[in-house]
C-alpha cells in the first residue's frame, strides 16, 4: 500500500490533513505492568455495561466505544485521534484535492468549532469568512459540546444546497453567513506577475501541488524571461502532504536536506532531501510570505528555504505545528484508522518548529488591528494555544506579546492593498532585508492593565482577554 506523509493542522474535509499514512500495524510497548492495564480494561467494561443498562435511553454501543477510543487518543495531543471508516475515507479524498463542501479548515477549541483558514476561491472565502472566526451554530442549531467530527458532517451535504453558519468574531456581534455547498476542486498553486517579479501562491499541499506549482513557474518564466525574482506566498496554508512539501522545496534548492523526522527513539531519524539541480529559478532572489495560518508543510518549506539561505521570510511567525501524524488503518481500514503523532519535524539547521513556529526575517503585520492584536497578547491562535500540545524543543518558547516591527502606515489602504506583499517586493527590489528601507515602527501598545471585568485595555479600546468562551470553542482540526 502506498505510504503518505501528511503534515498540517490536523484536518478532515474542510482542508488538508496532518499525518503520515502507512499500512503497517502500530506496535505498542507496555509502559505499565500488564496487571494494571487489565484492571483498567475491566473497569472500562464495567462502565460500558452500566451505561448500556442504566442510561436514561437506549445507547448505541458501537458509537460509545468509538467515542471512547477517540477520547483516549485525542487526550495525547491535539492532532491525534480516531478516524471512523467514513472519516478515514473522507481524509483520503481530501488529499486528492477534490471534494464537496464549503472550503474551510476548522479545528475544535474548548468545545466550539474554530476556523483555521478559508481556502482560496471557495464559498467560505468569497463570503468573507476569516481565520479565527468561530462557528457557533449550523442552520440555527447550536454546536456547543458537539464532537468535531459530527459538526463537520453537518457542514457536508448535497452540492448546491444552502447552509447557514452562525459566526462569532471578536469585537462583533454574532452574525449569519449563508453559503452554498460546492464541489471543492482545489487549485493549490497559481502564479502571476507583480511588476518585474513573479508571484506564486501555494494554498495547500495535496497530491497536485508540486505539479501545479511547476506548471505555474514554467508559464511565468516563458512569458516573462526577464523576471527578476519570486514571491512565494504560504500565508494561511494549513499544510498537507509531506512529499509535496519536499517537492516544492526542490523547485528552489539544488539538493541538500529539506527536513528531518525524529521519533521516540533518538536513533530513529529520517531525512528528506531536495532533488539535485532542482532550482528552476537558477538562483533568482526569493521572498516567502508567512503568517500565523502557515502551518506544518508550509512551515517546513519556509524553514528549509530560510535555513538554506535561499529566501528571506516576510510576515508573521508561523503556526508552530511541527509534529507528524501516522494514519494507521485498522483491519485494512474496515474499522477506520488511528491518526497518531509519531515524530517531530526539524529544519535543516536542527530547529524544531513545534510550538515556536518559524520567525520571519522581516516582521510585518498586515493591518494596524493585527499589529495591536500581537501587542495585546501572543497571536491568538497557534499550536502553543492548545493545552495538550507537544512540548517545544527544550528551553524554547514562542515569542510573547510584542509590537511587530512594521504595520501599514496611515496612508496605506488595507482594503485594496496587500502590505505584506508590498514589503516582500521591497525586499526583492533592494536585494536583502538589511538593505530594505525600514518603515516607521508599528503603532501598537502592549497591554498594561486589566479592567475590573478582566478585559485588556489597549490603544484600540477594550477587548476580551481571550477568544469566545466555552460556548464558542473545542480542540482538533478538519475541513469542509
Amino acid at each position: 500500500m502506498r505510504k503518505y506523509l501528511l503534515i498540517g493542522v490536523s484536518a478532515f474535509v474542510l482542508g488538508a490533513g496532518s499525518m503520515a499514512y502507512v499500512s503497517q500495524r502500530a506496535q505498542a510497548t507496555a509502559a505499565q505492568p500488564r496487571s494494571q492495564i487489565y484492571k483498567m480494561l475491566e473497569l472500562f467494561g464495567d462502565v460500558l455495561s452500566t451505561v448500556q443498562n442504566q442510561y436514561v435511553s437506549e445507547v448505541d454501543s458501537k458509537k460509545l466505544i468509538e467515542a471512547a477510543i477517540d477520547g483516549m487518543v485525542t487526550s495525547l495531543d491535539p492532532h491525534s485521534g480516531y478516524l471512523s471508516p467514513d472519516s478515514f475515507s473522507d481524509m483520503r479524498e481530501q488529499t486528492r484535492g477534490e471534494y464537496g463542501g464549503l472550503g474551510i479548515e476548522v479545528t475544535s477549541e474548548d468545545g466550539v468549532v474554530k476556523i483555521i483558514s478559508p481556502m482560496d476561491d471557495t464559498p467560505a472565502a468569497r463570503a468573507g469568512v476569516q481565520a479565527g472566526d468561530y462557528i457557533t451554530a449550523i442552520n440555527g442549531q447550536s454546536l456547543l459540546g458537539l464532537p468535531l467530527n459530527d459538526a463537520v458532517k453537518q457542514m457536508r451535504g448535497p452540492v448546491g444546497e444552502a447552509i447557514t453558519l452562525t459566526i462569532a468574531r471578536e469585537g462583533k456581534d454574532p452574525f449569519d453567513v449563508k453559503l452554498k455547498r460546492e464541489v471543492i476542486n482545489v487549485i493549490s498553486a497559481k502564479g502571476r506577475m507583480e511588476g518585474d517579479y513573479g508571484y506564486l501562491r501555494v494554498s495547500a499541499f495535496n497530491e497536485k501541488t508540486a505539479e501545479e506549482a511547476s506548471a505555474a513557474l514554467r508559464s511565468l518564466k516563458a512569458k516573462n524571461p526577464k523576471m527578476k525574482g519570486l514571491v512565494l506566498d504560504l500565508r494561511n496554508n494549513p499544510g498537507g502532504l509531506l512529499d509535496q512539501a519536499v517537492e516544492i522545496s526542490s523547485l528552489f534548492l539544488n539538493g541538500g536536506e529539506v527536513v528531518s523526522q525524529r521519533g521516540r527513539d533518538p536513533k530513529d531519524v529520517e531525512r528528506y532531501n531536495a532533488r539535485t539541480d532542482g532550482d528552476v529559478l537558477h538562483g533568482l532572489p526569493m521572498v516567502v510570505l508567512i503568517n500565523s495560518g502557515s502551518a506544518s508543510a508550509a512551515e517546513i518549506v519556509a524553514g528549509a528555504l530560510q535555513d538554506r539561505h535561499r529566501a528571506a521570510l516576510v510576515g508573521l511567525t508561523s503556526f508552530g505545528k511541527g509534529s507528524v501524524q501516522t494514519v494507521i488503518p485498522l483491519h485494512g481500514g474496515a474499522d477506520g484508522a488511528l491518526k497518531l503523532t509519531t515524530a517531530r519535524y526539524f529544519t535543516p539547521s536542527g530547529r524544531s518548529i513545534q510550538k515556536t513556529g518559524i520567525e520571519p526575517d522581516l516582521e510585518v503585520a498586515q493591518t494596524p488591528e493585527q499589529a495591536q492584536a500581537l501587542a495585546d497578547r501572543s497571536f491568538q491562535f497557534s499550536e502553543a494555544s492548545f493545552a495538550n500540545a507537544l512540548n517545544a524543543e527544550e528551553g524554547k518558547t514562542r515569542r510573547a506579546a510584542h509590537a511587530p516591527a512594521e504595520a501599514p502606515p496611515s496612508g496605506f489602504d488595507v482594503k485594496k492593498g496587500d502590505f505584506q506583499l508590498s514589503r516582500g517586493l521591497d525586499v526583492l527590489k533592494y536585494g536583502s532585508v538589511e538593505a530594505t528601507p525600514k518603515m516607521p515602527a508599528a503603532k501598537a501598545r502592549l497591554a498594561s492593565a486589566l479592567s475590573k471585568t478582566g478585559a485588556v485595555k489597549t490603544d484600540g479600546g477594550t477587548a476580551p482577554p481571550k477568544a469566545p468562551d466555552a460556548a464558542d470553542k473545542d480542540k482538533q482540526a478538519p475541513r469542509k
